[in-house]
């Protein structure tokens, strides 16, 4: 009689979990960011925005089409190498996630793009600026920052009209992400009146730039500006001032970094470098973006990089999509993506046909006493 009750309690309890699970949808969410080589401080800011954001769904016990979502976060490296951007973005794929955040670089955002679209999985990108990444046409592509174009631009308009610069040295280190923002900034310099006096290449892996920072040196420029990545512009600042070359410092999202001034190992001048970050919020959007770093340091016991805000709010974007649609079925929620209308923590985000931030601002930042300091906000 006792086994005959033990046999119809487990079988009740199957059909109770059972009846649980039917009523539970498991939503795969990937991330994909540079968690090793030189800038894994940024490829990890990155992660624990996206993880931050998964924690507080599970939280609130979202629900999705009737029921109870349960999200999880498949994290990635892709060490900002293009082969292994792609190898992971395949990856991703074969483990049938319903979506994706990232990838942190252009160089590994752009080639990945094209897997996530012919798999039909929604993919937004919380920091990749190149133009192209939107331009080929994918529905699956979408961005939560502005672009090199506005990005570069509004920094060479800056250093003719602002910092009254003539001459100017360029320097990019050939990625997609730094030969674009270098590209537009020498654009926008040229039709704001200013002069290219210099330009000069590197890699993300270089030490030593003693060549043409002495090239750049007998061109005498008022700025030298650096398209690429932190990890390069610290050291790259370092030697400048080993040469005595006393330019002022420029440079997009990449080199924006609260890592910078220990990177340039306390060679940075107060006000010497201006920098541009792909996104910023207006005095009223302020206190929940400071809300959000101050939980962020609580909960990681480390200061946001730079775009753990975007990642953050892309998650939750992806995850009202889903709400809205009814179904984390990627083909579903596609197009309740594209008419996105969501107020995050960085501003309010809405998507263009191309897939890009509707009037992205971009927040212009100095260091003094070692410290990132935010200047204006510009749209």
């Amino acid at each position: 009689m006792q086994v005959k009750l033990n046999a119809v309690v487990s079988a009740a309890a199957l059909l109770i979990a059972g009846a649980a699970s039917a009523q539970e949808v498991v939503v795969k969410i990937g991330h994909v960011g540079p968690t090793s080589g030189g800038i894994a401080h940024l490829g990890k800011d990155n992660e624990n925005g996206a993880r931050m954001a998964i924690d507080e769904l599970n939280a609130k016990g979202v629900t999705i089409g009737g029921k109870k979502a349960k999200f999880e976060l498949l994290a990635e490296d892709d060490a900002g190498d293009p082969k292994q951007g792609t190898a992971v973005a395949q990856k991703l794929v074969d483990s049938k996630v319903n979506g994706v955040i990232g990838h942190l670089n252009s160089g590994t955002t752009i080639p990945a793009s094209k897997i996530y679209s012919d798999a039909g999985i929604p993919q937004i990108s919380p920091s990749a600026t190149n133009p192209k990444y939107t331009r080929n046409g994918y529905k699956t592509a979408f961005r939560v920052v502005a672009d090199d174009a506005q990005l570069g631009g509004t920094l060479g308009r800056y250093a003719v009209k602002e910092l009254k610069a003539k001459s100017v040295a360029v320097i990019d280190d050939r990625t997609a992400y730094g030969q674009g923002v270098a590209e537009e900034f020498a654009k926008s310099v040229k039709a704001s009146g200013g002069t290219i006096a210099e330009q000069q290449f590197t890699t993300d892996k270089a030490t030593d730039f003693t060549a043409i920072l002495t090239a750049i040196k007998a061109k005498n420029p008022d700025v030298v500006f650096y398209g690429g990545m932190d990890a390069v512009a610290g050291p790259m600042i370092r030697q400048m001032k080993q040469l005595g070359i006393n330019a002022k410092f420029m440079g997009g999202d990449g080199i924006c970094s609260g890592e910078l001034p220990k990177l340039a190992a306390g060679a940075m001048a107060d006000g010497q470098v201006v920098c541009a970050e792909a996104g910023g919020v207006d005095d009223s959007g302020k206190p929940a973006l400071e809300k959000f770093k101050a939980d962020f340091k609580k909960k990681f016991g480390a200061d946001v990089q730079i775009y753990a805000p975007y990642v953050y709010d892309a998650t939750m974007v992806m995850a009202d999509a889903m709400v809205r649609a009814g179904s984390a079925d990627p083909a579903k929620y596609l197009p309740a993506l594209a008419k996105t209308n969501y107020k995050g923590v960085t501003g309010n985000i809405a998507f263009d046909e191309k897939g890009d931030i509707k009037n992205g601002a971009l927040t212009l930042y100095t260091y003094k006493g070692g410290n990132k300091q935010a200047m204006r906000v510009v749209r």
